[in-house]
């Protein structure tokens, strides 16, 4: 690929099957480009799938669950860009990275792009499964196959998307860190060690107290 045909990605697209080159030519435009709307639309998809796998809805009703997606799930993404940010940049450095503050972010940002194209997917299912989308119960569904298998089908549409924005995400990484897709995902491991070790110490210090 020439550099002609890079400068004429669309990112939004291309980033499903190109992440590497995407990226790049992300970074050697504008690395700051859309990171804030991308890490806010990944908020709300993010809050909406939490708020399905924990059943939110057996406490809230659906309205509420809608709301806090699109008011609290934007600001959630963009702590997640920038505290992530900053962690994956700073663990990176120890093992070669060479991403900048701005370079880091816009791979976090634009590898969840596919994740993104998951939000119109809420539409339909919000008129198909209603509040079940988020409730342990599920009576309707239950007693309807095409219900279902309806809800089978999107699942595994939303499956197969999550497990590509993740390896889409690696090679994204990896492509400002000047990494391979697997230490990449070194880099990755090493930021939620910093955050998950000191919560276990701190856990185990005050059981040990107590």
């Amino acid at each position: 690929m020439n550099e002609r045909d890079e400068k004429a990605l669309n990112p939004w697209i291309s980033i499903w099957t190109k992440p590497r080159a995407t990226i790049q030519q992300v970074i050697d435009t504008d690395p700051i480009r859309l990171v804030v709307l991308l890490a806010a639309l990944q908020g709300i998809s993010s809050t909406l799938d939490r708020a399905s796998t924990r059943s939110l809805g057996d406490k809230h009703e659906l309205s509420t669950i809608l709301l806090i997606a699109v008011t609290i799930g934007p600001l959630a993404g963009l702590l997640s860009l920038y505290i992530g940010g900053a962690l994956v940049r700073w663990t990176g450095k120890w093992i070669g990275g060479i991403g900048s503050s701005a370079t880091v972010r816009a791979a976090l940002a634009w590898s969840g792009v596919p994740l993104i194209w998951t939000l119109p997917i809420w539409i339909p299912e919000l008129l198909l499964f209603g509040d079940e989308l988020f409730t342990s119960e599920t009576p309707r569904m239950d007693s309807s196959g095409t219900l279902l298998f309806s809800y089978l089908g999107f699942t595994l549409v939303e499956l197969v998307i999550a497990i590509w924005t993740f390896v889409v995400l690696l090679k994204c990484v990896g492509q400002v860190q000047g990494f391979t897709a697997w230490k990449a995902l070194g880099n990755l491991l090493l930021a939620v060690l910093v955050i998950i070790v000191p919560i276990l110490i701190i856990a185990f210090a005050m059981a040990g107290l107590s």
